[in-house]
């Protein structure tokens, strides 16, 4: 008679896990959620999971984002700055656009005064795209 319970019991328990992930998800903005995902993601497929979930919340926000997200992430996790300057050359005018403005909003500065001019000037680019569209760059001699 007991085993009618087991499914009950298994039921009742995944309600309340749930539960309390929603509630600690809606306090204070998720802070109290932010470790225990953090303790999650350690595990491999839990990490997978997340990032995927966030990549397809990222798509349907923000699509110029998650496509520049995609193309800097394929330059390597720790690339060097002429790695990231090749990846942020590929970018399109809005894709680059988005990038800049979810790394301002990110509070991310560059570490000297090179690079943030760099920055800056990419930022310049991205807000007054030029009308030819190759006017910037030089032409090679042969």
């Amino acid at each position: 008679m007991w085993w009618f319970l087991a499914p009950l019991i298994l039921v009742g328990t995944l309600l309340l896990l749930f539960g309390v992930l929603v509630v600690l998800g809606r306090y204070r903005n998720g802070a109290l959620l932010r470790p225990v995902v953090a303790r999650l993601a350690r595990i491999g497929f839990m990490r997978r999971f997340f990032t995927k979930v966030s990549t397809a919340a990222l798509e349907r926000q923000n699509p110029e984002l998650a496509s520049a997200m995609k193309k800097i992430n394929a330059v390597s996790a720790n690339p060097n700055p002429q790695a990231v300057q090749k990846a942020m050359s590929r970018l399109t005018p809005a894709e680059r656009r988005a990038y800049l403005q979810a790394t301002e909003a990110q509070g991310e500065t560059a570490p000297n005064r090179q690079a943030r001019r760099r920055v800056e000037r990419m930022q310049q680019q991205a807000r007054s795209p030029s009308p030819g569209g190759r006017a910037g760059r030089k032409r090679k001699r042969r």
